[in-house]
């Protein structure tokens, strides 16, 4: 999981690639419950590269992406959102999964 350390380094992700922002948060307890699984799903979607958006450093971003919720997931290929499971609520790695196999079908 690729952890940007500048707006402009995450600009870089949206423009180019295959990528699924993964917004998060350290407080964030839904958030705790789905990153045990983010290693196991990302080698499940090796066409991906999963990049962790921090909300509380990168809230503009997040304001501007309406992600209203986390932990979150946006799907950007080369500049265009392809998919979104974006809500409060937790998610599990089965549904996770189930989104991503819908956004790459």
């Amino acid at each position: 999981m690729i952890i940007p350390n500048s707006v402009e380094e995450l600009a870089t992700y949206v423009e180019k690639g295959r990528n699924v922002f993964f917004f998060t948060a350290d407080w964030c307890g839904d958030c705790s419950f789905i990153k045990p699984a983010m290693p196991e799903i990302e080698a499940a979607y090796p066409e991906y590269t999963f990049i962790e958006v921090d909300r509380d450093v990168y809230i503009d971003v997040a304001i501007e992406w309406g992600i209203m919720g986390i932990p979150s997931f946006v799907v950007i290929e080369d500049g265009k959102e392809t998919g979104r499971l974006v809500n409060k609520l937790r998610k599990t790695k089965e549904e996770v999964t189930a989104f991503l196999t819908s956004v790459k079908s």
